[in-house]
């Protein structure tokens, strides 16, 4: 018997910080039957074991095949993209501090698995990786896959003092990104083979002992054809070989390969000395039957491998080890840790064996060494160094500074509005700041300029202005079709139109703008037309079916009737647009989702909007509460832990009574907001809804998720959105005229001038 250390203490962890409560694991899961799921499941029970109070949430990938997998693992559809956009959402929202990515090529999809940068980089949280494969001749698709995954990691993990140099000299990754983890291992005390042998059958057998996936890279058939020799000096020695075929041979071929080798043993005689357990083992199971194997054989024939798990556990349980040398073998046997033989060499791998099984002090000797070289590959130890990289990627992220005058109102600037129209219309898109043409114009965006003119005031004064708003109204009048009786959307750079008639979305902000243009349009002959093209047209409002159309349309009701109280179609149009939201909030309300609908969409406080006009310009004391109710509700949605503001990101929409996730995060979302909150304070009196219509206001200028201003305070113009990584710096019109509808409303508040944390706390 060898001598054997007693069970160590667990890894001191020092220099650890421990503050790192909640971490994300990527990777596969049991009962998935492969590797990496069994990994990434052993690293999810140290963390869990090691640090009882931190939160790990386990995300796996589905790949289509009949798993049932535990509640508690987080399924990612591996072939479809969107899957991926929706985990990193989830990941971003859940509280997370960090993610842990276990990488291996194989298991994410699309070419050379790209899919997963899409999860990866829609994330803001520092990322750690664990690279399975280190390839030093990748593909195209291969290469571009790691030197995307390689910029966005905090820290790059690899198993093998090899992938460490194949990552320096063939990626250029810098020696301070790189460390080397070894393979996680159970932590048992070392148990004498013999005595392990009963509960299998292999009383007084030498036992050889190979596991894995079945497959012909696994170089089983050269060990086969070592048998003779080995079984000539040793009559007792019996090669077990343990293992499922590998799923995608199984698919190509069935169990050809399997039979195959045994009718290899038959033909060279050994048929009684090799014995096949076709099965995939539980991790307990695997380890009592290592604890029998008196050697432990892994005859590859990849070369490449840098990690082999079966490999590292054989190691941890003391058993002496023969392999071919593939660069995780060549690391950690060593110093005669083990023998390294050829691949593909029979007459090597029996002489190696036969050598070990005939001299019990070598082997004695060489298990000692092995289990010895095992405590310091436990799993414990594994998770402590994994958690204090994350804790050193945490404390690297440098802290966001805000933008100059964060917080500050920005005065109302038509620059970029002006600067996006021509005589036609202003255009729907940017290239960064530059109109886009190919995309042409659309009425939704004309309708919200023309409401920015009628609503700027002395901004907008001046003949330009005022040519501007009769080119928006020429627009808005150009888009009604007599023959559909609804307005057009899209019109292209030619000025043909696109469609015959437009979405109900674009028909509801159209009746939206001509209501605010008939109460407040910039001269006499501007609101008579406003208001002669609206009675012709505000029938439309009880056809939309959409609740947001219907609130844009209740809008311009109410300003229309705010301007002509005693107009009808107006009051009639506020009456039915709350009571169908009335109606819509008792439907879908649940204890903790006081909203109308399932889902979370765009422009989501413009409801909550209609709700409070109506209610306040009919009396209906009905609709006041339940609109101030919801809008209490979305406020808090749309808060993050740090107090900002955080609109509900594009990723939410269509997830049914879900949190909603951060990104992309829109400018049309704060600007809504902030006439929510504004109307509500006018319905109330109250200035929590200042304060939090400031909150709102305070996501154009830097008080976000990523301390990053959208509005561009030396030309009036917006980003289009909050992207995980940063701005999307394209400038449409949505954008700009949000942001500008958003200082022309928070410029006349009170507070116009304070700063924005200030007003917040006083609240």
């Amino acid at each position: 018997m060898p001598p054997m250390t007693s069970r160590p203490d667990i890894v001191p962890l020092a220099g650890i910080a421990r503050s790192l409560s909640h971490i994300a694991v990527i990777g596969n899961a049991l009962p998935r039957r492969c590797g990496l799921a069994t990994f990434t499941q052993d690293t999810v029970s140290a963390l869990r074991g090691r640090f009882p109070d931190l939160t790990v949430d386990h995300y796996a990938m589905d790949d289509g095949t009949d798993v049932s997998y535990p509640s508690e693992v987080k399924l990612i559809e591996a072939a479809e993209p969107l899957a991926y956009r929706e985990a990193a959402g989830l990941i971003e929202a859940s509280a997370a501090e960090a993610i842990w990515l276990q990488h291996e090529f194989g298991i994410f999809g699309g070419d050379a698995g790209a899919h997963i940068l899409t999860l990866i980089e829609r994330t803001t949280l520092p990322l750690i990786a664990t690279l399975h494969t280190v390839l030093d001749k990748p593909s195209a698709s291969e290469r571009q896959v790691m030197e995307r995954l390689i910029d966005r990691a905090s820290h790059l993990i690899v198993m093998a003092e090899s992938a460490r140099a194949i990552l320096r000299d063939t990626y250029g990754v810098p020696a301070a990104k790189i460390s080397v983890i070894p393979h996680g291992v159970p932590d048992r005390a070392y148990v004498e083979p013999d005595s392990a042998k009963g509960r299998f059958g292999l009383e007084g057998r030498k036992v050889v002992m190979t596991f894995g996936l079945l497959g012909p890279d696994k170089g089983i058939r050269h060990m086969i054809e070592a048998m003779p020799a080995i079984v000539a000096a040793e009559p007792r020695a019996t090669y077990v070989v343990i293992g499922a075929t590998h799923p995608n041979l199984v698919r190509q071929e069935g169990e050809a390969h399997r039979n195959s080798l045994k009718v290899l043993a038959m033909d060279l005689g050994v048929a009684d000395h090799v014995r096949f357990v076709d099965t995939f083992l539980d991790y307990d199971d695997l380890l009592d039957w290592l604890e029998a194997a008196d050697v432990y054989v892994t005859p590859y024939l990849n070369l490449a491998q840098i990690t082999s798990g079966t490999l590292s556990y054989a190691v941890a349980l003391g058993k002496p080890v023969v392999s071919t040398p593939y660069r995780h073998a060549a690391e950690i046997l060593a110093d005669d840790r083990g023998v390294l033989v050829p691949p593909q060499d029979a007459g090597a791998l029996a002489e190696a064996v036969g050598g070990l099984l005939s001299d019990d002090m070598a082997r004695a000797a060489m298990a000692a060494g092995a289990y010895e070289l095992g405590r310091d590959m436990l799993w414990p130890r594994a998770a402590a160094r994994a958690v204090a990289l994350a804790e050193k990627a945490i404390a690297a992220v440098a802290p966001v500074i805000p933008a100059a005058d964060t917080g500050r109102a920005l005065a109302p600037d038509l620059t970029a509005v002006r600067r996006m129209s021509d005589s036609t219309g202003i255009f729907q898109h940017g290239i960064y700041s530059i109109p886009d043409r190919h995309h042409g114009y659309c009425v939704d965006d004309n309708a919200r300029a023309l409401i920015l003119l009628c609503r700027a005031g002395d901004a907008a004064a001046g003949e330009d202005f005022d040519r501007l708003a009769t080119v928006y109204a020429a627009f808005v009048q150009h888009a009604w079709n007599p023959d559909a009786s609804l307005f057009r959307n899209f019109m292209g750079f030619d000025r043909q139109w696109c469609e015959t008639e437009g979405s109900e979305d674009s028909n509801g902000r159209t009746l939206w703008a001509l209501g605010t243009a008939a109460a407040q349009g910039r001269d006499r002959a501007m609101r008579d037309w406003a208001i002669h093209l609206y009675d012709h047209t505000a029938y439309i409002a009880g056809q939309l079916g959409s609740p947001r159309a219907r609130a844009f349309a209740a809008l311009g009701a109410a300003e229309v009737l705010a301007a002509h109280p005693g107009h009808a179609k107006a009051r009639a149009t506020l009456a039915e647009t709350g009571d169908l939201l009335h109606r819509l909030l008792v439907a879908a309300r649940r204890p903790d989702w006081s909203w109308f609908e399932a889902v979370l969409a765009y422009d989501n406080a413009r409801l909550p909007e209609a709700l409070i006009r109506a209610g306040h310009l009919l009396g209906r004391e009905d609709f006041l509460t339940c609109g101030l109710e919801t809008l209490d509700w979305i406020r808090e949605v749309q808060t993050n832990k740090d107090g900002d503001f955080r609109p509900v990101g594009s990723d939410s929409f269509g997830r049914e009574y879900a949190a909603p996730l951060p990104f992309d995060q829109q400018p049309l979302e704060a600007q809504a907001q902030i006439d929510a909150c504004v109307a509500a304070h006018a319905a109330t009196g109250d200035k929590r809804w200042l304060a939090a219509a400031r909150q709102a206001y305070g996501w154009f200028v830097g008080e976000n998720d990523l301390g990053l201003a959208l509005a561009d305070r030396i030309t009036g113009g917006c980003h289009d959105g909050l992207m995980p990584h940063g701005l999307n710096r394209n400038q449409g019109a949505e954008s700009i005229l949000a942001l500008q509808l958003a200082n022309v409303t928070i410029s006349a508040l009170p507070f116009a001038t304070a700063r924005g944390r200030t007003a917040r706390d006083a609240a």
